[in-house]
Parts: structure tokens; sequence; C-alpha cells
């Protein structure tokens, strides 16, 4: 089996370009300024005390709820009883970072896995500010990387560093690897963001699992030109995952209507799995802004 590769901080001081750095150092000013300005209060009322762990079992007292009785313990004593919980005041959160060679792909400014990084640095900043560990997991047909939860700002620089200097081995994808990883170093809940293109087939039911243990949502990337072919006639498209080319002329009515009716049904299908699966969906597009997408998302989970 495949050991996901070690990070250090002195391993990836020596390998950050000057250009690198300044681009790093501007992305981390950009998103703590964004989760100050605009995320406060809407990721600890979409996520905060909605996580309830047990605690112990207690003998039934008038006005408790009586969904929480503890049918087995109640049969063996004769006497009521009831599981009470704790509200989860801390939280461990996930990130699930796919870097496959799929993600290096942007019809604009930015290339989605610019993008996931961004997104991945203002989720982990959020979670830092309201107290909570952040982890990540970088993956490709394989966990390439894995850094092991911790709190503090010196910890989200890690991992944005990491994602925007990371050089992956492999090109292609394996979703369902990385949430089988993930079930073996998160025992107990955690709160997972899994940032892909989700260019992927084969993982539904493992997320399907994973959703069942623990908080999950989707942040997909997508790029206006993987659904919608621009009309300039004869193109070759190349799979980047794979390396197979396809000669297309665009500025076939048929054709060019035929695979934005593929890449709408893709996209369905994939919505339809994630909420039959209980997983959240946040659609993130590259020539848009994410951060109204994902006040959004934290709103719709708190109503």
């Amino acid at each position: 089996m495949h050991q996901p590769q070690a990070s250090t901080d002195s391993q990836r001081g020596k390998t950050l370009s000057p250009e690198l750095f300044q681009k790093i150092k501007a992305i981390q000013i950009r998103t703590q300024r964004t989760v100050t300005d605009l995320m406060a209060g809407e990721y600890e009322s979409a996520f905060k005390g909605r996580g309830m762990e047990f605690e112990e079992v207690r003998e039934y007292r008038p006005g408790d709820d009586i969904r929480h009785i503890e049918w087995k313990v109640t049969a063996r004593t004769g006497v009521p009883h009831v599981k009470e919980y704790r509200e989860e005041r801390e939280l461990t959160v996930m990130l699930l970072v796919d870097l496959s060679s799929s993600g290096a792909f942007g019809s604009g400014s930015q290339q989605k896995n610019e993008l996931a990084a961004e997104v991945a640095a203002v989720l982990a900043y959020t979670a830092i500010k309201s107290n909570d560990r952040v982890g990540l997991i970088v993956f490709t047909d394989h966990v390439e990387c894995y850094i092991p939860p911790k709190k503090g700002r010196a910890h989200v620089w890690r991992v944005i560093r990491e994602i925007l200097s990371f050089q992956p081995s492999r090109q292609s994808t394996d979703l369902e690897g990385a949430l089988d990883f993930l079930a073996k170093v998160a025992p107990r809940r955690v709160v997972a963001f899994v940032l892909s293109d989700f260019q992927d087939d084969g993982y539904e039911e493992r997320l399907r699992i994973a959703a069942k243990r623990h908080d999950v949502t989707a942040i997909s990337f997508t790029d206006p030109r993987e659904v919608e072919l621009p009309r300039i006639g004869l193109i070759e498209l190349e799979d980047a995952e794979t390396g197979h080319t396809l000669l297309v002329d665009t500025s076939d009515k048929g054709i060019s209507s035929g695979f934005t009716f593929l890449a709408g049904e893709d996209r369905h299908q994939r919505a339809d799995l994630f909420r039959s699966a209980g997983v959240g969906e946040v659609s993130i597009w590259t020539d848009k802004p994410y951060v109204d997408t994902l006040i959004q998302f934290f709103r719709s989970r708190d109503r």
C-alpha cells in the first residue's frame, strides 16, 4: 500500500520559489480578510451545535426526549433510561483536496486547482477562527500527503503552502481511496470537505458510508469550457488524466449541443448522488466569485 508523503516545514521552506511565496502570502492575506469581514458567524451557525457526542446513559426524567430512550438498558433494568449527549463545541475539520491533472485547467485567470487551494484556505482560516482543528489529505489516484489535524494560524499557513507547492506524482483520480483513507485516520466524527472536480467514478458507495459517519460536504469545481464548447471550428480535446485526445468540430451545432447536454447530465447525476447520500454540495465556477456561494451554503445549512 502506498504511504502518503511526509511533509515537514523545513522541507517545504526549501522548495518555495520567491514567486510561489508571494502567491501564497497574497492568498493568506486575502483569505484572512474574507474570513474576518464576510464569514464571521456563518460557519459557526452552520456547524457548531449540530454535532452531538454520546456521553452517558442515565435514568429517564420527566421532560426528557423519548426518542433518546436506550431500550436495551431499559429492558434489562426495568427502569426507563435515556442516552445523554453533549454538544461538540470543538470540531475537527478535514480538507480532502484533489490535485489530479484534471484540476490543472482553467479558461480564465485561475485553474481549478488554484481555486481549490484558495477555497481550502478560506475554510481552514474559518475553522481556526472558531477554535477548531484542521487536517489535510491531498490525493490523486492515491493519498499523496496527510497532515494530521491541529490548531493555530501557523498550521493553516502550512496547509495552504502544502496545497500550492505540492507536486503530485500521479495524474488520475481515486475518490474512493481518499474516502477510505479518511475512514482510517478519522475514527470519530469530523466535518469533511471534499474539494474536487469529481471526474471519477466508483466512489458512490464509499461516499455514502463516509456520510453516515461524518458531516460531509462536496465542493465541486467547474470551468465554463467543460460544459460549453467555443464555436471556433476544429479543436483537439485532451483528457488531462489519461492523455487521450479527440478531434472535435465545434462549429457543428449537433456536436456542441450534445457536449453541453452530456455535461449537464453528469452534473445532475452527481447532484442526485450527493442528495441521496446526505452530502452537502457547493458548486464553484472558475469564472465566478466563490465567497457568496459559500456563505449561501452555510446559511442554508443553518436554516
